[in-house]
């Protein structure tokens, strides 16, 4: 027997659990085309022109006449008019901000967290070392090499940060703002122990400065260095390590102490999306962030243009008219800057995401908004802005993974989740990342990069069970638990802030 799942009376396709070949049956319908797993069957006949709809949503219009048991995807379905598709697209009858909050966790709702001068808590005891500018690059990861092998009890890295910024850009203006929200955003980052800032020393982006306007001063946690003011390369390196070396010895006391699962603050991430990814992992992932708002605890939605043409479900769950009409403006930025571009908001979804079922970026937004739960949506952030109050909230993000989780941990996220169906190796100092699986078979597949397989809610298990089993997931990871990309080592390049503006 093929399996398929109709994921809504209203909808006019269904998603095949099972490849079908042409005549064999699918909810009572003949497949006329061969039909891959995780890829869409009509229903029904649909008119060239007509609304399509999955999730009960529109997720694009047919540019041809398909016939019931056809395959629709990218040969048959296409976005259409973005105005039209919201306006028949339905709103949840109840908004989010209006409903009550979701039932507190019956279980553990406490971690063993670092806690910080600033009142934040760390998940991880970590050494930073960032550059201003990319001309001191070399200097960063010289010193950080230093350190690999010799890290004492108690520290969990002493991690680069470097980028091809910081210079050459406008004094004022976007580029440089977002550049600076990025570098303060980790240098007050509660996963890290201590922070070690390096420049030139006549880059644009001057550090004193930049930390003064950001609300930071150098202390004993965080330290700056000039190249030009040490005498040059090798006596930049040799003072470096020495700050380390101090950085080191005053962080490696600090110790986990029982912290309230309020004080997390979790990055939702999802790439390499399937057709899945909005059906299992991302509903669960969503699950487990309504039990994390529960307690008092923060939420971060980022990618913007994976929201697009899902905004309407957003919009809806907005706790008051200021916040939809952030959300709004930002969606409207996006339509801007892609035009700008001469490309459409719809070349977002993947070669990888088409081949795992995925036809529009309307389909591929339905399915990433998931991962937000239900909570209300409570603030709209720009890129690396801090985390002003508590829930769930959006940041302003490209849908470049490395790229939105670099915001999102300058925004605060002293803990991520990444959903990925068609497989991700993705990890981020200082910020442990959980990978979680859509489909069983790429749980098997990379089972040394994925932590948790959502693949049981196919065979029956609830979202909400799949999201306690994240919720419990995450405290423990928060707690020292290494994820299987901690394990690996991966997280020192994936450093990936967004570059705005003029450069000259």
């Amino acid at each position: 027997m093929n399996r398929a799942l109709r994921l809504s009376d209203d909808d006019d396709v269904a998603v095949l659990i099972d490849a079908a070949e042409p005549g064999e049956q699918i909810l009572g319908i003949v497949a006329r085309d061969p039909i891959p797993s995780g890829h869409k069957i009509a229903m029904h006949g649909i008119r060239t022109g007509a609304l399509v709809r999955k999730y009960g949503q529109v997720i694009g219009i047919a540019s041809h006449d398909i016939a019931a048991g056809d395959h629709v995807h990218s040969h048959n379905l296409v976005v259409g008019d973005h105005a039209a598709a919201m306006a028949g697209s339905s709103r949840p009858a109840q908004p989010a901000a209006t409903q009550p909050a979701a039932r507190r966790p019956t279980g553990k709702s406490t971690f063993e967290g670092y806690a910080r001068a600033n009142g934040r808590a760390g998940t991880r005891n970590a050494i930073g070392i960032i550059a201003s500018v990319n001309c001191s690059a070399t200097v960063v990861r010289r010193i950080a090499r230093r350190f690999e092998d010799r890290l004492p009890e108690g520290i969990d890295a002493v991690a680069p940060f470097t980028h091809s910024s910081g210079c050459g850009m406008a004094k004022a203006g976007e580029g440089i703002e977002t550049l600076e929200r990025t570098l303060t955003g980790y240098a007050r980052n509660p996963n890290f122990g201590g922070v070690l800032m390096i420049g030139l020393g006549c880059e644009v982006a001057q550090i004193d400065e930049m930390l003064a306007r950001h609300g930071l001063a150098p202390g004993a946690r965080l330290r700056t260095l000039t190249i030009q003011d040490a005498g040059g390369t090798a006596e930049a390196i040799e003072r470096g390590n020495a700050i380390v070396q101090e950085l080191i010895e005053e962080a490696a006391a600090d110790r986990r102490t029982t912290r309230p699962a309020s004080d997390l603050v979790l990055g939702l991430q999802c790439g390499g999306s399937d057709a899945w990814s909005g059906v299992t992992a991302n509903p669960a992932l969503g699950a487990a962030a309504d039990l994390l708002v529960a307690t008092g605890g923060t939420a971060i939605l980022s990618e913007t243009p994976e929201i697009y043409g899902a905004e309407h479900l957003l919009l809806a769950r907005a706790a008051s008219p200021q916040v939809a009409q952030a959300l709004e403006q930002r969606i409207a930025w996006w339509e801007n800057y892609a035009a700008q571009g001469r490309v459409s908001l719809d070349n977002n979804p993947s070669p990888g995401n088409k081949a795992g079922g995925l036809t529009t970026i309307y389909e591929k937004s339905l399915g990433a908004v998931a991962k937000a739960g239900s909570s209300a949506l409570n603030d709209v952030l720009l890129y690396g802005e801090p985390t002003r109050t508590a829930g769930l909230v959006f940041m302003d993000s490209p849908g470049y993974d490395p790229c939105s989780a670099t915001g999102q941990i300058a925004s605060g996220a002293n803990l991520l989740a990444f959903t990925t169906g068609r497989g991700s190796v993705f990890g981020a100092q200082p910020t442990p990342c959980l990978k979680l699986a859509s489909n069983g078979a790429l749980a098997q597949k990379m089972a040394n990069d994925i932590d948790i397989d959502c693949s049981g809610v196919l065979e029956g298990q609830s979202i909400a069970d799949a999201g306690a089993m994240i919720f419990d997931a995450l405290l423990a990871t928060a707690s020292g638990k290494r994820t299987k990309s901690e394990a690996l080592g991966v997280g020192e390049f994936e450093f990936v802030p967004w570059q705005l503006g003029a450069w000259m």
